[in-house]
């Protein structure tokens, strides 16, 4: 005599229960809300922001593409622009190169206190960027601060480093004290996982240690290049803590249109004008995005 087996659950469409299929949802929900609520909600009332425009007659109207093409005409918007990629072309290769430097040194096997200095080259990224940059600040000033002591010590004339003529090279020197020791984890993470058969095998070859990093080490690390360098392209055009805090410092040197962030915050806060700020902030985001996206296309290309 045979037994009947119990009824099987009722499958869905692709054959699987229909239970199943709401299961990773359940997972994924909760992320999705927060994620549309926090970053595809405020994108989306950007973009309507700047479709329009408040007149003094007839109030708030539908504009279209007017915004962008103002902004696309504004000077001040293309100077603070083209600020902010002499900063990125300026800083960011000497930051990574510096940090890769660290990294190599650290890896090496042959520096002392090895575990020191890579906690002491990390330490200011644990300083937050409002407590760096008036640290900073104080000691670029010429009456007193530190430049004004050397020069006082010494007679000598160092150039004010808060000067519209320095300020630019002051703040890539803040930015980069903060974020060296950041890339240089990434890269030393990065050169830790390599295998150590491929260093054997060069030393077998009689590979020298200048031809293990050409050969082993910069290629095993591309990838943790690229994100360094995509997350250093963010972080210059979206410049904005170091400039506003020195502003009070070196209100000649620091206008309201400094960086792309400084003048989307000025037209928003200071000039009310909440549209047109909406709409060079999705400029700023479309220009971040396309140049991301060509370094990264370009670095899984040299890795492919």
């Amino acid at each position: 005599m045979t037994t009947l087996s119990p009824p099987a659950r009722r499958a869905g469409v692709n054959g699987r229960p229909r239970g199943r299929r709401w299961t990773g949802w359940a997972f994924v929900g909760p992320f999705m809300v927060v994620f549309a609520l926090v970053f595809l909600a405020p994108i989306a009332y950007s973009i309507y922001l700047s479709l329009f425009q408040d007149r003094l007659i007839g109030g708030t109207s539908f504009v279209g593409l007017e915004n962008y093409q103002q902004a696309l005409g504004d000077e001040r918007f293309w100077s603070s622009l083209a600020r902010a990629a002499l900063f990125l072309v300026v800083q960011v290769p000497i930051m990574l190169f510096i940090a890769l430097l660290v990294a190599l040194a650290l890896d090496s096997g042959r520096l002392y206190g090895k575990s020191f200095f890579r906690i002491g080259i990390f330490l200011p990224y644990a300083v937050p960027a409002v407590v760096a940059t008036l640290m900073w600040g104080f000691m670029y000033g010429t009456r007193f601060g530190l430049v004004g002591n050397i020069n006082d010590a010494f007679g000598t004339s160092l150039p004010d480093p808060l000067s519209p003529d320095w300020i630019l090279a002051a703040i890539g020197n803040i930015v980069t004290w903060e974020f060296v020791g950041y890339n240089m984890l990434i890269f030393y993470s990065a050169l830790r996982v390599i295998p150590h058969s491929l260093y054997e095998a060069a030393e077998i070859d009689g590979a020298g240690q200048l031809r293990i990093i050409t050969a082993i080490k910069l290629p095993a690390i591309r990838g943790a290049l690229v994100i360094a360098t995509i997350f250093s392209i963010i972080g210059s055009f979206q410049l904005f803590n170091e400039p506003s805090i020195l502003q009070s410092l070196a209100p000649n040197a620091i206008g309201s249109d400094y960086t792309p962030n400084i003048f989307t915050y000025s037209l928003s806060f200071a000039g009310q004008q909440h549209n047109y700020a909406a709409t060079v902030a999705i400029i700023m985001g479309i220009l971040t995005m396309v140049v991301a996206y060509i370094v990264q296309l370009r670095g899984m290309r040299e890795e492919a």
